[in-house]
């Protein structure tokens, strides 16, 4: 049994949305988060029916460097997206609840402890971005908006899954020393970030790149500065 699951029985009571306490310096990220519709954030939407319903924690927490991201890069031997760092998340299961409701919310949470061992109980839900979608893996996936009231301790739980967990700040996300563009084999393109020794692309890199555009925090980066990916990415 999980700690989320030791502290609370009906998920609609510790899983609810609250932007009461936030820093201030979270305020437009949860403006961000009441205004921004889907096609604002990827060209990538969901299907009208089917799509593996998931979703991710998008856990601000405040470090040495300010205000910062968690994020973990996922073990090289997994199936889907292996070796790319990416936030904490995973597939729904059956009793985390409708995915149309609070089914997200308590499965961002329980993945992120699965993967990080983090503490869902030092953890305040601010919000949810739009649904989007993964077409190489089908998922569809709702991104939940954390702040991290009372950090403790993370790292990896289970080698096989994760590999290393990190966190990555704000002010290094938004230099554009650390901006590039990501090159897939594919020719498909997209922003990427060289942060904590690690290039952050894909998914996790345009939801990143999203909120900082649309909580003004973005400043002009070269984006003729290309990165080729592996061809196994």
């Amino acid at each position: 049994m999980t700690r989320a699951e030791e502290t609370c029985e009906d998920p609609t009571t510790r899983y609810a949305v609250s932007t009461e306490g936030l820093p201030e310096w979270l305020t437009p990220v949860v403006r961000t988060a009441r205004t921004v519709v889907p096609e604002q954030l990827s060209r990538f939407l969901p299907p009208v029916s089917g799509g593996r319903q998931s979703a991710v924690l998008v856990l601000f927490g405040e470090g040495e460097h300010g205000p910062e991201l968690l994020l973990m890069e996922r073990a090289g031997n997994l199936r889907s997206h292996p070796g790319q760092p990416s936030f904490p998340g995973g597939s729904l299961d059956p009793e985390d609840g409708d995915p149309a409701t609070t089914g997200p919310l308590v499965a961002a949470l329980r993945e992120a402890e699965e993967e990080t061992g983090l503490d869902p109980a030092g953890v305040q839900l601010f919000g949810v971005l739009p649904k989007l979608y993964i077409p190489v893996s089908g998922f569809v996936v709702t991104p939940v908006l954390g702040w991290w009231r009372e950090p403790t301790p993370v790292g990896v739980v289970d080698p096989m899954e994760t590999a290393r967990v990190f966190t990555a700040s704000v002010a290094d996300l938004t230099d554009p020393a650390n901006r590039v563009t990501a090159v897939h084999p594919s020719g498909h393109t997209g922003p990427a970030f060289l942060v904590a020794s690690a290039l952050v692309w894909g998914f996790t890199a345009g939801v990143i790149d999203r909120i900082l555009h649309f909580a003004g925090w973005e400043r002009p980066w070269d984006r003729s500065k290309r990165v080729p990916l592996d061809w196994r990415a």
